[in-house]
């Protein structure tokens, strides 16, 4: 992979929105030295609100000018890997120069960071508590916490007003403060004292107070100057603060101390416990990672080891930088290491056979009969304009009611269907055509909810923690969903559908929520272009083959054509179901004298009821019944089934907003285009052909035989056939059975 395209697989990870401004310089940097354009960038950019039209031109000519330093395509896959995307794999030359900001490699960093989520996106929320502490109690317990007796201490109370930014804002910036008391002093005068500023000293109002939390040499507040590096910073501005409080807490970080900053966020002092500079990047580098990973994505600028951290106990405009808590979660690095590696095993474990042999698990109920089972997957796929949609509402409606789906029963249940495509009235609209074309009367339709979600999408990955949240919600009322429908997935695939190892992943969001919520998980997707008669119906659907190998049920839909017989037959079908229903309702008793015959032939059935009748009604039902078989298109569905028998082919008629099925075999033969004829379908061409030559045999011996003896060379005068193929034909005749023989040049009839 090019520098270029790890450069615009990060970018696509990474929400412009929520990057800095130097961040977003970066990525143009990095953008412009792989060869990438400033149109790119511009595009990416568009997606914050803080774009401005024109900026990225001016920006993008400076790049790589005037002294600027080399930013490269690393800057941006770490950017990636901080924000909780999955960088491509970044390989560096051996003798490469590292900087603060590169990823640092190590054999006894755990397995990647995809491997350690641990914090489930539907964990609740956790307030912060507040403190019964006094501010000299909470600055005391701080230091107690992180610092030994000799330890030198960095506090910082002094600050400066920062000159406005782009948008207007200032702010305050901390200077390097007092760095010569050790703890033990700090702790000492704390002891007497009755306010905080007597110890620390006075501090802007509106900016609060600062401490560094690794001890330092007493000579600067450097990195350099840092003398043990014991703790890291984890501090994360994008999510609401009792989000953070819950994933810090789920996370079990070994915190030292957890301090509200006053602010939007929390300041949790992690136990590193490194050993040299190096080990601490390394170590930070994982830890925020893993806090990535689990929706806490970290202020890379809280890197370093000489970082400064809220006060305790001091008020930043008005609130207190509150010590929430200390020694939280786990008590060393080694302890979390080892037990955020565990979590990443939540495989089962290995059984036994004999355990079951006798009485295995029992399986799960069928939902739809002998298709599908209750908590498993199933794929509708088929080609564009082919119903399919209206085909998963006839499904949902089925589920609801208790009704047989495509002939097939299906177990009652509540279903939740998300709507991706379709505007809102648009949906509500379609179940009500839906039930009504069907004839089912909506007794159970608070069965169905409707997730609407067109033009607000999200990737699968974003889509699935949060319907999981909303399904359980529904479960804890009592109300579960026996199954959820997506339509379609093209809306929310993340990936290149082509990629077998992406859409693995992708259809793996599928099985956590069966899995979560004990639901059927069904879903549809479209066919690759051009003509598909002649493929397998496993090999129709776009993309990768994962979509027919993923799912327990996969039901492929193909257009059959229609030709003038099959159109006439659909027809007069359904004039004469219209012209009935008509008379059902006008005529309750008409089948008693209508003979049987004129029942199923439209034009003496519309004779029939217009003399009972009347034309105007009857001409309505004619022309509507009409307008539909000549709209109407032909379809046949194939099953591949993982839990149950291959079932014979399905084929049905799709007559807006039903599809209704062949009752009467009109299709039993039809193809699809391109489709090639099977063995069978061969077989069945030659008997129809043998059959017809015996026919016009016998038919012509039968003409000829009041005129005395029928002779070979008299059939084959009538047949128009010469003498040679009539002998021929008499004698494949006789061996497939038929009773006409020749000798001499007669033809005579074998009793």
């Amino acid at each position: 992979m090019t520098d270029l395209e790890k450069a615009r697989a990060c970018m696509a990870q990474i929400p412009a929105a929520r990057c800095d401004y130097e961040q977003w310089l970066a990525v143009g940097m990095a953008l412009k030295d792989a060869g990438g354009s400033v149109a790119e960038w511009d595009a990416w950019s568009r997606a914050d609100s803080r774009y401005r039209q024109g900026e990225c031109e001016r920006k993008w000519k400076g790049f790589n000018g005037g002294g600027s330093a080399r930013v490269g395509v690393g800057s941006v896959i770490q950017l990636c890997r901080d924000m909780g995307g999955s960088p491509p794999a970044d390989r560096r030359a051996e003798d490469a120069e590292l900087s603060w900001d590169d990823y640092i490699g190590r054999d006894q960093t755990p397995k990647a960071a995809d491997d350690y989520k641990v914090v489930s996106e539907w964990t609740a929320d956790l307030p912060v508590p507040a403190t019964a502490q006094t501010p000299v109690q909470q600055f005391a317990a701080y230091l107690g916490a992180l610092f030994h007796t000799e330890d030198v201490v960095g506090i910082v109370t002094e600050c400066w007003k920062t000159p406005a930014d782009k948008d207007g804002k200032t702010g305050w910036a901390p200077r390097k403060g007092d760095y010569s008391r050790t703890a033990g002093e700090l702790i000492e005068k704390l002891s007497r004292a009755n306010d905080l500023g007597e110890v620390v000293g006075d501090w802007e109002p509106t900016a609060g107070a600062w401490c560094r939390f690794n001890p330092l040499d007493g000579q600067g507040v450097a990195d350099s100057n840092v003398k043990a590096y014991r703790f890291a910073l984890v501090e994360s501005d994008e999510v609401p603060i009792e989000r953070q409080h819950a994933i810090i807490r789920e996370l079990n970080l070994p915190v030292a101390a957890l301090v509200h900053s006053g602010g939007k966020s929390l300041h949790a002092i992690v136990r590193i416990e490194a050993a040299d500079y190096r080990e601490y990047q390394q170590r930070v580098d994982f830890l925020y990672g893993v806090c990535a990973k689990n929706g806490l994505v970290i202020d890379r600028k809280n890197r370093n080891p000489s970082r400064l951290s809220r006060l305790p106990g001091a008020t930043r405009n008005g609130r207190m930088q509150q010590l929430v808590a200390v020694n939280v979660g786990l008590a060393s690095w080694a302890e979390w290491t080892d037990w955020i590696s565990a979590q990443n095993d939540d495989l089962p474990e290995v059984e036994c056979l004999a355990s079951f042999i006798d009485s295995p698990p029992p399986l799960s109920p069928p939902l739809i009969d002998g298709i599908l089972r209750q908590g498993h997957k199933m794929l509708l796929a088929g080609p564009s304009k082919a119903g399919k949609s209206f085909l998963l509402l006839q499904l949902a409606i089925a589920i609801a009611e208790g009704r047989p789906w495509l002939g097939r029963e299906c177990a009652f249940g509540r279903v939740l269907y998300v709507n991706l495509e379709l505007d809102r009235a648009t949906i509500f609209n379609r179940l009500k055509d839906v039930y009504a074309a069907s004839g089912i009367t909506p007794r159970n339709a608070e069965a169905i909810d409707v997730w609407n979600l067109r033009g607000k999408a999200a990737p699968m990955t974003d889509l699935a923690p949060r319907l999981i949240r909303r399904a359980l919600k529904k479960r804890a009322a009592g109300l579960p969903y026996t199954a959820v429908v997506i339509d379609p997935i093209y809306k929310v695939i993340t990936g290149d559908e082509n990629a077998a190892d992406q859409m693995a992943k992708f259809c793996n969001q599928f099985d956590r929520v069966c899995y979560e919520l004990g639901a059927a998980v069904i879903y549809c997707h479209h066919h690759s272009k051009g003509a598909q008669g002649q493929k397998a119906a496993h090999d129709r659907a776009s993309g990768s083959g994962v979509f027919a190998r993923d799912p327990d049920a996969l039901l492929d839909m193909i257009e059959l054509e229609m030709d003038d017989f099959r159109s006439k037959q659909v027809a007069n079908r359904w004039r004469c179901a219209a012209l009935a229903a008509l008379l059902d309702r006008e005529c309750p008793d008409w089948r008693e004298d209508c003979p049987q015959d004129d029942a199923v032939v439209d034009d003496r059935l519309r004779e029939w009821a217009v003399a009972r009748i009347g034309p105007e009604a009857v001409g309505r039902a004619w022309a509507a019944s009409t307008e539909a078989a000549a709209a109407a298109t032909a379809w046949r569905i194939e099953g591949i089934l993982r839990e149950f028998k291959t079932p014979p082919p399905i084929r049905l008629f799709f007559r807006y907003p039903c599809h209704l099925l062949d009752a009467d075999g009109i299709l039993a033969d039809a193809k699809a285009e391109g489709e090639l004829p099977t063995a069978k379908d061969k077989e069945e061409a030659i008997r129809r052909k043998q059959g017809k030559i015996d026919a016009d045999m016998q038919a012509a011996f039968e003409a000829l035989s009041g005129d005395g003896p029928v002779t070979v060379k008299a059939v084959a005068e009538y047949l128009d056939t010469p003498e040679r193929t009539v002998r021929d034909r008499l004698q494949k005749g006789a061996e497939r059975g038929s009773n006409l023989r020749f000798k001499n040049g007669v033809i005579y009839v074998d009793e």
